[in-house]
């Protein structure tokens, strides 16, 4: 294996999808609020004849990107293809996750009307795979046949408030988000999320425009903790973001595309992804990203089984597999996301090639201990809250 890092330029630009105002957030909001009663599976009902012991096979939805190839034959995929070679099990991987609201979208229909999607493993972001777990619209996985998992998986990403126990999903990769800014342009360093408000940064901030992205580091910000907050505390935060928007602090919300602003100079500070940033700091070192001292979210995007899927052995035999130390270092060296196998790191520690023995130790992918001490998953928006709180930060990003 090799460290292969991806150029800003091609990275998916929605893999921490935009909350559109009312469009399919509001559509899977609905799903997941008033129409619960009508789109809920019960656990009985979730599963379907197991083909897996008859049938070697199994399909695999992804996001374009996020996955180890090899230099020479893209349509390769070096740990994907060991598998095969190790368990005789083909696997059909397919890029075809962009967003997790079009994606809700594209499959919903299936599932809500007790149908097979034709896909045994998904990979979403968290916020989105809450309202898989609470329709009822995924599997739980069997852990008996997962001892990579029960053994390796990060204690930070055990038990999200959506899922205790991560009995339905597990971390393919992690990711914090914090703030990224240029030192030599700024001239001085950023150590809290208030020092973005400082007179020396009015127009040169953007914040994220995603309600799910951005609004946790805020809060955080706020002293509040993000594992418990509360409606009064969301609102507290908006009337100040409101604030900052009226005086022409805040330049703009943005999505992925805060890395042309942070790269060409218009901005020198915002909020922003750590897997980005170590991109970025590719090409400029003097891009910094800070966990600020009030603390940083982790978050996750996870692998589910779906319902009535017809490879659920071959699916959980996948995942573990992804969990292998050994596994896990090859795929985070080629990502360069926050790695959900913290004893990946070793494997890369020891590896001879310098730029691999290098990624061990780099925090926006193995964090340090002091670090990790100001990470927390937030609670989730509830489908309650998410129409109220999405019509309100809509408003203030300008969606």
């Amino acid at each position: 294996m090799r460290a292969n890092p991806i150029a800003p330029s091609a990275r998916p630009v929605h893999r921490r999808s935009l909350l559109r105002a009312l469009g399919g957030g509001a559509a899977a909001g609905a799903l997941a609020g008033c129409g619960v009663p009508a789109a809920y599976i019960a656990p009985d009902e979730r599963s379907a004849g197991d083909r897996s012991a008859k049938d070697g096979a199994l399909t695999f939805a992804n996001w374009p990107l996020y996955i180890d190839t090899d230099d020479k034959d893209k349509t390769r995929r070096p740990s994907l293809d060991a598998f095969e070679k190790r368990t005789g099990i083909d696997v059909r991987y397919t890029e075809e996750i962009n967003d997790n609201d079009e994606f809700f979208g594209k499959i919903s229909p299936s599932l809500m009307n007790h149908q097979e999607t034709g896909r045994d493993l998904i990979v979403i972001s968290d916020w989105m795979c809450a309202r898989f777990v609470r329709l009822g619209w995924v599997q739980e996985m069997d852990r008996s046949r997962q001892p990579n998992v029960t053994k390796y998986l990060d204690p930070l990403l055990r038990s999200p408030h959506f899922d205790p126990g991560r009995k339905f999903t597990v971390p393919w990769q992690s990711g914090i988000t914090g703030i990224a800014y240029n030192k030599r342009r700024l001239g001085r360093e950023i150590r809290h999320v208030s020092d973005l408000w400082a007179d020396d940064l009015k127009g040169r901030v953007t914040l994220l425009s995603g309600l799910d992205e951005a609004f946790a580091l805020l809060l955080q910000g706020d002293g509040v903790d993000v594992t418990r907050w509360k409606a009064d505390d969301f609102h507290r935060m908006c009337d100040r973001i409101e604030e900052l928007v009226n005086s022409h602090h805040i330049r703009r919300f943005t999505g992925n595309d805060y890395i042309k602003d942070l790269s060409s100079g218009d901005v020198l500070a915002c909020q922003a992804y750590s897997g980005d940033v170590i991109q970025l700091q590719a090409d400029d070192p003097d891009i910094e990203f800070v966990v600020p001292e009030e603390g940083a979210e982790l978050w996750a995007e996870s692998l589910m089984i779906p319902n009535l899927a017809r490879h659920k052995r071959n699916a959980e035999r996948l995942v573990d597999y992804y969990y292998d130390p050994e596994v896990a270092a090859e795929l985070a060296a080629w990502v360069n996301y926050v790695c959900p196998v913290p004893a990946a790191r070793d494997v890369l520690a020891s590896a001879k090639d310098k730029e691999l023995a290098a990624l061990a130790e780099d925090p926006l992918i193995f964090p340090d201990d002091a670090m990790r001490e100001r990470l927390a998953i937030a609670r989730d928006i509830t489908p309650k809250e998410r129409t109220e709180f999405a019509k309100r930060w809509n408003a203030l990003a300008g969606l």
